[in-house]
């Protein structure tokens, strides 16, 4: 029996054939929502879409497929949206990776970098008319509290003189947590409202792209890790309290806003960042900070 609170409202998680993703994804469908899942692979995406439906009793659930790290298939991914889908009311940036060795994306940028924020920033520049059409309406951003050990280093932001795959992801984590306040800012007034938060360490795929040391590191520390089900808690709540529904530019931790590190509050930074994202990812700049 689907229940009804999320009736009529739809919901695009990115990440979303496996770990929180996925969790997040069934459990929205089963309050009603129309559900978009993201992800990259055919087969697991198939195998998720048939899961949520199930356990959900829900069949408004959509696949759609995209590399996250490739811009072409994020544009190709919002085009897709847009076109099938006239409303769009919660937008959940999940998707992510940590990369023990430097690599590049198609781009030509850092994966990390890539995928864990400049996919968030163009994703949501390419549906945010659809999401302030559909006011009101929510942004989240899944970050985590690795970013408190970070800071922006915009000399050398993709790593080309100096890589490290812990320092990459929690640079990138920064990134998400900048990117959100600033959105939010940018927002004000338009009934859309944009929050990050921290999951927990969850026990899911994450890490398991990597080999050798790195990847068994991850896999031992996941034996004590939150389940998918817990880790989810969060970021469904933020797509679905009530109470959250005017709160935006907040860290959520637990369902709880909590401070982010100072660094999170660096304005500047944050409209330096928003500049160099605009230029990598092919948007218009903007002249009022430029």
């Amino acid at each position: 029996m689907v229940a009804a609170a999320m009736q009529g409202r739809v919901c695009l998680i990115t990440g979303a054939t496996s770990g929180i993703g996925l969790v997040t994804a069934r459990v929205l469908a089963q309050q009603g929502a129309t559900v978009l899942v993201v992800g990259r692979d055919a087969a697991r995406g198939a195998a998720a879409v048939r899961h949520i439906r199930e356990a959900s009793g829900n069949a408004d659930v959509a696949l759609f497929l995209a590399d996250l790290s490739v811009q072409g298939q994020v544009r190709r991914l919002a085009a897709e949206v847009r076109r099938r889908f006239s409303q769009l009311h919660v937008l959940i940036n999940n998707a992510g990776a940590l990369f023990s060795r430097r690599t590049l994306s198609a781009d030509g940028i850092e994966m990390t970098f890539a995928l864990n924020h400049l996919a968030y920033f163009l994703l949501t520049h390419l549906l945010l008319d659809r999401l302030k059409a559909s006011a009101p309406a929510r942004i989240i951003n899944v970050a985590s509290d690795a970013h408190r050990s970070a800071t922006l280093d915009f000399a050398d932001v993709q790593g080309a003189r100096r890589y490290n795959g812990w320092r990459a992801y929690c640079q990138s984590k920064l990134a998400n947590v900048l990117f959100t306040y600033e959105l939010a800012r940018r927002l004000q007034g338009s009934g859309v409202t944009a929050n990050a938060l921290h999951p927990g360490f969850v026990a899911t795929r994450f890490g398991h792209n990597n080999r050798g040391l790195c990847a068994w590191t991850i896999r031992l520390a996941q034996l004590v890790a939150l389940s998918p089900e817990r880790g989810a808690e969060t970021v469904v709540y933020l797509a679905t309290a009530p109470e959250v529904a005017e709160v935006s530019g907040a860290y959520f931790v637990k369902k709880r806003p909590v401070s982010s590190s100072p660094a999170s509050y660096d304005v500047e930074a944050a409209r330096r960042l928003w500049q160099l994202s605009a230029a990598l990812t092919g948007l218009a700049p903007d002249p009022a900070v430029a």
